[in-house]
């Protein structure tokens, strides 16, 4: 008879259930004869419920968790229609089947606290402000504290170019013996971009003996030899300008400036000229007067230079420049004023006897104007001086001389 209610209660149970789940439950063995009423199968779950979409988060808020189990297991009880069964009837909660692990979404992992935030850049990119997505050097500055500068192309090409330069101030730096201050003029014509040729000239608005020399000639009537002391005048050359290297910096945060390394070389002529009486006092008939220094033309020499420096460009037509040419001059001093040792020793004899120097029979070249006559201004006598071209070009000497100068100027290019 037992054997009989166990079997009616199974066909109840199975008769109430849904088809599909019965075909998806393991098979259960039948029970003996001696066995109690068997467990009652738990109803299946109800298959997780995907949200359609969900809203738009912030970075770094986690996903809600879906519908809880309990919530999904009425749902499934109530589509089925599935009669409640007796509350006897129920197994305890510890033989109830587990539910699947897809009947709830795993909740998403929280960040660690100290764990870095990754950037939106879309999201970003909306948020900004039209200030702060302005260009600065060529690159957004979203965070005011950063800066990002990237290499631009050279701006303004130089090939095929002219160029004027200017140096009001050329300077010279090494004076042992010599001192030269003057200008110079510069015309540049880019044959490519980095290679140029050039026309230079210069005149030395000033060019003396150094302090030194001429303190020597007052206290102990000694000076440098005649080719260590010749003084540069003027000088004309043609040469070549190389740029090996150019780059550009800011200024004024959102200016930029184009400069150059600039190498150049050129070869030409100079005037030269040597002092044969400095600055002396000479007293007539009680009356002094200031006689200024006395120099004499020595001649056109060789003239080179080597030089480098910097070209700092503003723009598309101006640029200063900044160098350091060594001037290398050939120096031997053998005439001064267009007179040799044989035209000086004619001109003493025919000063010592008071003769004209007209009919001495000198050289071509000999300016014995300047060794002849008195100066109305300050009553010197110009005889006097003969003597002292005579000591230059008595002991001829050769050297060569390096004139090491900076200069500095402006340049205007079209």
């Amino acid at each position: 008879m037992r054997t009989i209610l166990s079997f009616a209660v199974l066909l109840s149970t199975v008769a109430g259930a849904d088809p599909a789940v019965v075909q998806s439950e393991a098979t259960v063995p039948a029970p003996g004869a001696e066995s109690s009423i068997p467990p009652r199968l738990s109803p299946p779950a109800a298959p997780a419920v995907h949200q359609e979409s969900s809203p738009p988060r912030e970075l770094g808020t986690a996903v809600p968790t879906e519908q809880t189990e309990p919530a999904a297991r009425a749902h499934s009880k109530k589509a089925t229609g599935a009669a409640e069964e007796p509350e006897a009837a129920q197994p305890p909660p510890s033989e109830q089947a587990p539910a699947p692990a897809e009947a709830a979404a795993p909740a998403e992992a929280k960040p660690a606290p100290d764990a870095p935030t990754v950037a939106d850049v879309d999201t970003e990119l909306r948020t900004t402000t039209p200030e702060q997505q302005r260009l600065v050097n060529g690159a957004p500055l979203y965070n005011p504290n950063v800066s990002v500068h990237i290499v631009q192309k050279k701006q303004f090409a130089d090939e095929g170019r002219h160029e004027f330069a200017l140096y009001p101030l050329a300077l010279q730096v090494n004076g042992k013996f010599t001192n030269h201050v003057g200008s110079a003029l510069n015309y540049t014509y880019h044959l490519q971009e980095n290679f140029a040729l050039q026309v230079t000239g210069q005149y030395n608005w000033y060019s003396n003996e150094s302090h030194f020399n001429l303190e020597l000639i007052d206290k102990v009537r000694e000076q440098a030899q005649a080719a260590s002391s010749l003084l540069l005048e003027w000088g004309a050359q043609a040469g070549v300008e190389v740029t090996p290297l150019y780059g550009k910096f800011a200024f004024y945060e959102n200016h930029l400036a184009q400069f150059s390394l600039i190498l150049s070389g050129g070869a030409g002529f100079g005037g030269t000229r040597h002092l044969i009486r400095p600055q002396v006092a000479n007293e007539v008939d009680g009356e002094t007067f200031n006689v200024p220094a006395r120099f004499g033309n020595t001649g056109p020499k060789f003239l080179g230079s080597v030089g480098g420096g910097f070209r700092v460009q503003f723009g598309d037509s101006y640029a200063m420049r900044f160098e350091v040419k060594d001037l290398v001059y050939t120096a031997r001093v053998d005439r001064v004023d267009g007179c040799n040792l044989a035209d000086f020793e004619k001109m003493e004899s025919a000063r010592a006897g008071n003769e004209s120097f007209e009919n001495l029979g000198l050289s071509g070249g000999c300016q014995y104007k300047k060794f002849d006559g008195v100066d109305p201004k300050t009553k010197k006598n110009y005889r006097e001086d003969i003597i002292l071209g005579r000591d230059l070009v008595a002991e001829p000497s050769s050297d060569v001389l390096n004139n090491v100068s900076f200069y500095t100027g402006f340049s205007i290019l079209f």
